[in-house]
């Protein structure tokens, strides 16, 4: 697996840790508008870093949430627990 895709994973795994605990905060605290913005910017950016890894590498998810070029794509890489990003 190549350093950028390597790259792109890490920024989206960050994107979406810092989207959960946004979301925990927002649980239990739901009228911080500066924590609800930046949790709706960190969705947008998350969304976006997505849909720039599956249209270079492919899928990130099966079960309809992503298509797929020819051939069938999901999965041709290692699974996630696979890769050594060290």
């Amino acid at each position: 697996m190549d350093n950028d895709r390597k790259a792109m994973l890490m920024n989206i795994m960050a994107e979406e840790f810092t989207a959960i605990e946004f979301n925990l905060y927002l649980d239990t605290h739901p009228d911080d508008m500066k924590a609800l913005n930046d949790f709706n910017e960190t969705v947008k950016k998350l969304r976006d870093l997505k849909a720039q890894y599956e249209k270079r590498y492919g899928p990130l998810t099966n079960f309809g949430f992503a298509t797929s070029e020819y051939p069938w794509q999901w999965i041709d890489e290692p699974w996630p627990w696979e890769i050594n990003f060290a």
